[in-house]
């Protein structure tokens, strides 16, 4: 029963991780546009997305390291921080392409 537990968190971790991953190309995009585009705004918003990048990584290895409810806990803030940062990846992806 163990491992089937370790083997979900692994599985859930992993789809995390591609998650940033996915968001961190993104990502990568964006900033290539905005700094072409010398956008003082936008250069902002991408800097704002890198710290929260720098911390959805963090709480992805706070994730692999808990267990018990703190797994849960973890694995909720992740999910919401997650969802919160794509969001606002897709509008900056909008800007820089209207820009």
């Amino acid at each position: 029963m163990c491992t089937d537990v370790n083997t979900m968190k692994q599985a859930i971790h992993d789809k995390f991780g591609t998650q940033i991953k996915i968001a961190e190309a993104k990502l990568d995009m964006v900033k290539a546009q905005v700094e072409s585009a010398n956008a003082d705004a936008e250069i902002k918003v991408v800097a704002e997305l890198l710290a929260r990048k720098r911390a959805l990584q963090l709480e992805l290895k706070a994730l692999k390291k808990s267990g018990g409810d703190r797994w849960e806990q973890a694995k909720a803030d992740l999910e919401a921080h997650l969802a919160h940062f794509v969001k606002l990846l897709k509008d900056a992806e909008s800007k820089a392409k209207a820009g």
